[in-house]
């Protein structure tokens, strides 16, 4: 016999089980490649549970080889080793209390850190998250953290399927989207990165989230690679950032309703999430619910207090269309689109009144097919029309006209321009809708403005505010008596429309275009696009837009002319408002005085946003060439009256520093005269020898004028094709 099992009962009276090998290699069970590997000689092996009070085996220890004799352990060891062993149980249970006490107060402290942060930061929705996700980060060690906000709040059915609180189910994943998205990597110091629309199309930890909002339930994955669930690997964004492991949670607000998600990814010491990794994200979950529908909550009282405000003043300045109005648009003739030249790149409002530009609108609709499609009773399109006309205030610029200018912008860039094939009947419809009312109730000032003001635009939108206003007011008119013309469309594909139209005017805020525009240049940059994909369509009607809304800027000479002249007096208007009512300075192409600087401000606006959009829309498609074409040549006209008035201006300091010469030489001259009468008995005579011949300063003044003219006739010429000669590609979409 080699094993001795021996029975025993502790201090406690609770039985107790020993394994006795006095040698253990004769022991099925013992793995004799451990002694090989070692060189180490196992004889006897003691080995015994550990045990708690309450008798349950925590641990197991095991003695090898005694040291003297035949190595065999003894009874006597046995009863040694027992009572060793009780307080080694004892010692390692108060260990993990202890431990559970230390991590219980951990989560405490977070608990009580996010109370504070809910009620510290209800005012700003974005400072309350980055608190909330620092917070966690911090706790749980792990290398990023991502909050999901959700479109719409869902709801879980009998079957544990998410639906949307307006009874809408979703059929799959893809149905849900994400109106806010917070992204946290430990590395970057606490920024917070938001992701944009394309990022989040190709993420795969964004399907994951959306899968957490479908089922309702927490995912804690350990390795997603091996998981499967999602797909095969590598799980690697853009950035290089490599996916292992991930804890994901759905987040509810009050009414139990799901909103938003949380991951946490990747513990930072590379061993996947627990248990209690999971409890504490629960908590986490739970606070961030509370402090986001609080925020949420807070910013919805504040809004509509302002929007009470915007209302009131709106209402109290616009009314609807008279009938009068309206009546003589909807029995007038109404003459085609190329009899009125609306297909042409340089199309000219200026010859054509107010009530010509009604029937222009008519006749984009009426040609586009629009009307018939949609089942628009022909007094309700006429109606709007001249309702969203009168809804526009009379300031220099950004009134009914300019928006008439952007809408034949657009059906021109879209049918001229050969860009028709991309876009469906209804987003034909949302971008005229768009363009008409893209600017509506436009007060002459910018966002800046607005927001310099406090004004209650500005305290009822955080972001894009007059973009915001204008669509609001868009929705306002929509949604007046006789003027609905989405009243036809079934409620998806008027949320569709609505969305859409959304997406259109926003997009004119410049703010936007600026990173917008590289990720278009990207995107051209890969190749052959497939527009028919909603994130690339998207991203081409915000370019769109924007080519559109600065149209004028594409125009004959003598049109961009004229309209540059109306856009510098609102700026201009807008700039003696800021020195009167703030008492500030303003920029330069807002301040009057400075208003001899347009054409060299022209030529700089030309170079930052202009240019570079349409020389890429050229490059899309050849037809919209014209565009890029105008501007290049307004570009030069521009460049050479800046050139002008910059040598005008050397001119004349040349002639102040001749003259001031010329009247130093003189007073010279004469002071030389006085003297030497003094001291010659001829001194007319030398005088006159020695007195310089000076013209007068007419003279010096007209030679110097007939320079100017000569110099002037050496004008620069801007060509931006120049450093492409020889390797120009045309991208040419596939739009079939």
């Amino acid at each position: 016999i080699y094993v001795f099992t021996v029975t025993g009962e502790d201090v406690f009276g609770r039985k107790i089980l020993a394994y006795n090998l006095y040698i253990a290699k004769h022991d099925p069970r013992f793995n004799k490649e451990i002694d090989k590997k070692t060189g180490y000689r196992t004889h006897s092996i003691l080995c015994m549970p550990i045990v708690n009070y309450d008798g349950e085996v925590v641990g197991v220890a095991q003695i090898i080889n005694k040291v003297s004799g035949d190595h065999a352990f003894q009874p006597q060891d046995i009863e040694v080793f027992k009572r060793y062993l009780i307080f080694c149980g004892l010692g390692i249970t108060n260990a993990q209390l202890f431990e559970m006490s230390v991590q219980e107060y951990k989560r405490n402290q977070l608990l009580l850190n996010l109370a504070r942060g809910i009620f510290k930061e209800q005012s700003n929705l974005e400072k309350l998250v980055q608190k909330i996700m620092l917070e966690s980060q911090e706790l749980l060690k792990c290398e990023r953290c991502t909050v999901y906000l959700c479109d719409n709040s869902f709801t879980l059915d009998d079957d544990g399927t998410s639906m949307t609180n307006d009874v809408r189910k979703a059929s799959c994943a893809k149905e849900v989207s994400f109106s806010k998205v917070f992204d946290l990597f430990a590395k970057d110091g606490g920024n917070i990165h938001i992701p944009s629309a394309i990022e989040l199309s190709k993420s795969k930890n964004a399907q994951i989230a959306r899968h957490v909002v479908m089922t309702g339930n927490f995912l804690n994955i350990s390795d997603i690679e091996l998981d499967g669930k999602f797909g095969k690997g590598p799980f690697v964004d853009e950035d290089g950032f490599v996916t292992k492991s991930m804890l994901c949670m759905p987040i509810y607000n009050t009414e139990r309703q799901i909103f938003g998600v949380t991951q946490l990814i990747n513990k930072k010491n590379g061993a996947a999430f627990i248990d209690s990794d999971a409890n504490i994200m629960e908590a986490f979950a739970i606070f961030t619910g509370l402090g986001i529908h609080n925020c949420q909550m807070y910013e919805t009282a504040v809004k509509l207090m302002a929007k009470q405000k915007v209302a009131l003043e709106v209402l109290s300045y616009h009314a609807s269309a008279g009938v009068e109005e309206s009546e003589r648009l909807e029995n007038a003739v109404i003459p085609s689109v190329g009899e009125l030249k609306l297909d042409r790149f340089d199309f000219n409002d200026l010859v054509i009144d107010d009530d010509e530009t009604l029937k222009c609108v008519i006749a984009l609709f009426k040609d586009t097919g629009i009307i018939n499609e949609f089942k628009i009773p022909y007094d309700v399109i006429c109606r709007w029309t001249c309702s969203v006309k009168k809804n526009y205030r009379p300031v220099t610029y950004h009134n009914w006209r300019h928006a008439f200018n952007v809408a034949q912008s657009m059906y021109t860039m879209v049918f001229t321009g050969g860009l028709s094939p991309v876009f469906s009947k209804l987003d034909l419809f949302c971008l005229l809708v768009g363009c008409l009312c893209h600017d509506l109730d436009h007060r002459g000032t910018n966002n800046a403005f607005q927001v310099k003001a406090a004004s209650p635009l500005a305290i009822l939108y955080s972001t894009s505010v007059m973009e915001h206003h204008h669509f609001d007011h868009c929705i306002m008119i929509l949604n007046s008596e006789g003027n609905n013309i989405f009243g036809g469309l079934s409620p998806d594909v008027y949320r569709q429309a609505i969305k859409g139209l959304e997406h259109a005017i926003l997009s004119t805020d410049l703010a936007l275009y600026f990173r917008k525009r590289g990720e278009f240049k990207e995107m051209l940059s890969n190749g052959p696009v497939d527009f028919h994909e909603t994130p690339q369509k998207d991203l081409l009607i915000a370019m769109m837009m924007t080519a559109c809304d600065v149209a004028a800027i594409t125009k004959p000479w003598e049109i961009q002319q004229s309209v540059a002249q109306l856009v510098a007096n609102e700026f201009f208007e807008q700039g003696d408002i800021e020195k009167k009512e703030f008492g500030e300075k303003p920029v330069a192409m807002m301040d009057r005085e400075k208003k001899e600087e347009l054409p060299k401000m022209q030529v700089g606006f030309i170079d930052a946003i202009c240019i570079p959009v349409y020389q890429m829309f050229a490059e899309l498609n050849p037809k919209l060439s014209p565009m890029y074409d105008g501007v290049v040549n307004n570009r030069n006209n521009w460049q050479s009256l800046a050139d002008s008035i910059q040598h005008e201006r050397e001119s004349e300091a040349e002639i102040k520093v001749k003259n001031s010469e010329t009247s130093k030489n003189t007073s010279k001259a004469a002071d030389n005269s006085e003297n030497g009468s003094t001291k010659r008995k001829n001194p007319g005579t030398e005088v006159n020898q020695k007195t310089p011949k000076t013209s007068s300063s007419n003279e010096t003044q007209m030679n110097l004028k007939n320079q100017g003219k000569h110099d002037l006739a050496k004008k620069k010429k801007f060509d931006h094709n120049d450093s492409k000669k020889g390797n120009k590609k045309t991208k040419i979409c596939s739009l079939q």
